[in-house]
């Protein structure tokens, strides 16, 4: 079998380790690994696996000559100036960032949902991640969109600090702390208090009212699955580390019943489903961390309109929320399209 010279992009970042990780545990076919990230943490070690480690190079330095793919993750000014100097080198970069996510040109895949679309890849030579509040709604979304048809969707998300990063974790703990030990709350990365508080503000508000977030998720799913599927999205931070939750209700242009919706979803590849509730089967953010599942739980008939349904969607927003689906993206590409 082939092997790929693959770098990370940001590999000092939380996204980027655990795309370190999922290279590893997976063991994707690599004939060498290099970590990439600022000048500031060049020189750095970063394990690869359990026995490797890597010496982190700066990435303005680095020739993407010779490396055939790039897992990005360093944020969207750092993916809007060096992607595109490593896609013209020659190297295939899957961007975790949202900047290149609604450019016609650029395919933004969910491996379980448009695998297809992997192919346009060669226009730019770049591939993009979709947001990890949209791909886990979408993994659910799709068996039930191939049977019944989204017509619209309602979600509320519940989304844990990770997603903004590690000093956005480090917050949560340092204002638990303070909290108990009645010391002053700090706030640096988020505007509120986010230690036993929700916050509902995801990245910057729009002039409509929405958040940019809140915006991903509608223009994402229209750009994945299917463009005539409307969305109203809120999306709130929750004081929880790792596992984006999402309450979602979706109405449907045929009928479909929650032992139908049940039956498809057990089925649906990445989807597994845990839907005892009167048992106390259901799954919640602590439950699912490490986990490559996307959990669907508290499947329900939606009595408020016709041919509707209710579900609780909880998945791990660092792996398949963003390290996994990237590197079953590169699977993907190696074993079809990179031979």
């Amino acid at each position: 079998m082939k092997k790929f010279k693959v770098a990370v992009m940001g590999a000092t970042g939380v996204v980027g380790k655990e795309m370190l990780n999922v290279l590893a545990e997976r063991k994707f076919p690599v004939s060498e690994v290099v970590a990439l990230a600022s000048q500031k943490s060049a020189g750095k070690e970063i394990s690869f696996g359990e026995k490797d480690i890597l010496t982190v190079k700066a990435l303005d330095d680095y020739d993407f000559t010779g490396t055939d793919i790039c897992l990005a993750s360093a944020g969207g000014s750092v993916s809007e100036k060096f992607a595109p100097k490593a896609a013209k080198q020659g190297c295939v970069v899957i961007d975790n960032t949202s900047f290149f996510r609604m450019d016609p040109e650029i395919p933004l895949v969910v491996p379980e949902v448009n695998p297809d679309a992997i192919a346009m890849y060669t226009k730019r030579n770049i591939i993009a991640n979709p947001n990890c509040s949209t791909i886990q709604m979408l993994l659910a979304l799709k068996p039930l969109h191939d049977i019944a048809v989204v017509k619209r969707v309602v979600v509320s998300t519940y989304q844990s600090v990770s997603g903004a990063g590690k000093d956005a974790m480090d917050e949560l703990f340092a204002q638990t702390r303070s909290i108990f030990v009645n010391d002053p709350i700090t706030k640096e990365v988020f505007k509120k208090q986010i230690a036993f508080n929700v916050i509902p503000q995801i990245d910057v508000f729009l002039k409509d009212g929405s958040t940019k977030e809140e915006w991903k998720m509608v223009v994402e799913t229209q750009k994945i699955l299917d463009p005539n599927i409307k969305v109203s999205a809120t999306c709130v931070r929750v004081p929880v580390f790792i596992c984006h939750s999402e309450a979602v209700s979706v109405e449907f242009e045929k009928p479909i019943s929650a032992a139908e919706a049940r039956k498809a979803l057990m089925s649906a590849k990445g989807v597994s489903v845990v839907d005892r509730p009167e048992e106390g089967a259901f799954i919640t953010a602590v439950e699912c961390t490490g986990d490559d599942a996307v959990f669907v739980s508290r499947i329900r008939q939606d009595s408020s309109v016709e041919n509707g349904l209710n579900m609780w969607i909880v998945s791990d927003n660092l792996r398949k929320g963003a390290a996994l689906n990237a590197v079953q993206i590169a699977e993907i590409l190696a074993k079809k399209y990179l031979k």
